[in-house]
């Protein structure tokens, strides 16, 4: 029901400028805050959560449930290693993200060659240094792929930093290569391809 809202705010919004004749790169500019739109719903949307009134948004940043079953499908759910995962989002999520870090640090000096533990270290790294993009963070992100370079997560889940910091150039990038990583048949292929047509289309529409 999501998307068709959307949709129907978008024909709505498009018919209404061409009604009122607003000049044509107006219209790109609505384009461009309806393909971000889109791509802000796919990534924090959470259709089943119940109404309520309008509130700010609150730091730090809750993923939502589609994001969270994505990032198991990615790094593992099952084991130690999915427990691991949970209590360390959970930390980072509340606000905890200094022990967050030290779970993952430890982790990673057990097992240096883990793709997943590099990647959830960067994912940790960056939400303790205020949701940017810092040296550590990607010197955690860069070192799960050079572990993994035909691994989709690491990338996947640093174009999700980039994202988050506004560059949607560079998370393309990194979006479009976890794709080109994910087998035909994996579960989580559909949800990443989704995240690169949108986010795609919010770029063209931007002109950038």
């Amino acid at each position: 029901m999501g998307w068709l809202v959307l949709l129907g705010l978008a024909a709505g919004a498009l018919g209404l400028a061409v009604k009122l004749g607003l000049p044509r790169p107006l219209w790109t500019m609505l384009g461009a805050a309806l393909a971000l739109g889109g791509v802000g719903y796919a990534w924090q949307g959470r259709p089943m959560l119940s109404a309520g009134a309008a509130a700010p948004r609150p730091e730090p940043r809750a993923d939502n449930d589609e994001l969270i079953e994505l990032r198991g499908q990615l790094l593992g759910r099952y084991g130690g290693e999915g427990a691991m995962f949970m209590a360390a989002d959970a930390l980072a999520q509340s606000g905890n993200s200094r022990t967050a870090v030290q779970i993952m640090l430890g982790a990673v000096g057990g097992n240096p060659r883990s793709v997943p533990y590099w990647t959830e270290l960067g994912n940790v790294l960056f939400a303790h240094d205020g949701y940017q993009m810092s040296p550590a963070a990607q010197f955690a992100f860069r070192r799960a792929r050079v572990l993994g370079p035909n691994d989709p997560a690491p990338f996947f889940f640093e174009g999700l930093a980039w994202m988050r910091t506004g560059d949607f150039r560079k998370a393309r990038l990194f979006w479009n290569r976890a794709l080109q990583l994910s087998p035909a048949n994996a579960p989580y292929r559909p949800a990443i391809e989704q995240r690169v047509l949108l986010l795609d289309q919010a770029i063209r529409m931007m002109g950038e």
